[in-house]
């Protein structure tokens, strides 16, 4: 048994980790922290794991959790990881970090976007972007993954297999996506309160999103060319959920079933996507508390464009569950250990 520590327990993915490794047969939860709940048990926090899980949350360094753990999960947000996740590595730790702080590949990009000073540079070009479905061999060699981002997963899951084949023109692409509330974090804020998110929806961070430099970084890569996308997020009056909706010009003609052959070629062997029938588009209800991407493909010819609508559960394939899909990598288990959990419906 591998034993594992999660770091920032008190938040959704953390909450979320702590339910998913329980299904997991190689490993044994031998730690959390928590400040704000340092001394109480995680079935206290969340008693969706009343009877599932005794453990007591603490307040630690994370030269105390290295002790207790060789695996680390850090779930806590920007800024806070690079000054923890050091120690775990030189303790001799492997580490999936949720946040921000090591998915860009420069410093400065990232103190332009996050407005703060990286202080574990020396850290940026080791660590390895965590989508296993595009970095799988680098993974599973990797002592620090960077978790990518709900919103950059379910946007470049859906570009992938076009730039590889350079089918797109990529100064055409446009992600209209729409998250659940849940993604802005557990903690209280007026803007997250039920009666400013039910009955509506409302566009935010529209141009400036944090997301936006990671997206780009990647299709880049994915492009072998520099690219810029327009990116518009919204939010949701609902729990849990992605839904984004990618437009992009093609540069040849192609049939529905010629993009459908595409994607099913690119994604036949991978345990978490799920390609929708053509002319069947997916919803965020048939992921639900999966590790599942679903995508649907829609070719316009009157437009001469390409729709793709792809859907997560943030929590999980976008945060939580893919953290443990690299974990698994890391750690040389099969892939799907413990992430073969059936979504909910309704």
């Amino acid at each position: 048994m591998i034993r594992i520590g999660i770091i920032g327990v008190s938040g959704y993915a953390g909450g979320e980790l702590a339910r998913i490794l329980h299904h997991h047969k190689e490993v044994e939860l031998t730690v959390a922290t928590s400040r704000q709940y340092s001394g109480q048990k995680l079935s206290q926090i969340y008693p969706n794991l009343r009877g599932v899980s005794d453990l007591i949350c603490k307040n630690l360094s994370a030269e105390e959790v290295a002790e207790q753990a060789d695996f680390v999960f850090a779930a806590v947000p920007p800024h806070s990881a690079m000054k923890m996740i050091p120690p775990l590595l030189e303790a001799g730790s492997k580490v999936v970090d949720l946040s921000a702080d090591f998915r860009l590949d420069s410093a400065e990009v990232y103190e332009d976007w996050y407005k703060c000073s990286h202080s574990a540079r020396q850290y940026l070009e080791e660590a390895v972007y965590g989508l296993p479905e595009v970095n799988r061999s680098s993974i599973s060699t990797a002592r620090l993954v960077a978790n990518p981002g709900c919103y950059p997963t379910s946007i470049i899951l859906g570009l992938a297999p076009l730039l590889r084949r350079n089918l797109i023109r990529t100064g055409t692409i446009i992600a209209d996506s729409k998250s659940g509330a849940s993604g802005a974090g557990r903690g209280a804020k007026v803007a997250q309160l039920y009666c400013e998110v039910t009955d509506g929806i409302r566009a935010y961070g529209v141009g400036k999103h944090r997301h936006t430099p990671e997206i780009e970084q990647e299709l880049t890569k994915l492009a072998g060319e520099e690219l810029v996308i327009s990116f518009s997020p919204h939010l949701l009056p609902v729990s849990r959920g992605i839904n984004s909706t990618i437009y992009a010009d093609l540069k040849e003609e192609l049939t529905q079933e010629e993009m459908m052959s595409i994607f099913a070629e690119e994604y036949y062997d991978e345990p978490f996507i799920r390609l929708c029938e053509s002319g069947v588009f997916p919803t965020t209800q048939n992921v639900r508390g999966s590790n599942y991407c679903d995508l649907g493909l829609q070719v316009d010819p009157r437009t001469e464009r390409v729709v793709i609508l792809s859907v997560i559960d943030n929590l999980v394939k976008g945060a939580s569950g893919q953290a443990v899909q690299n974990m698994n990598l890391m750690c040389g288990f099969e892939e799907a250990t413990g992430l073969d959990i059936v979504p909910l419906f309704p």
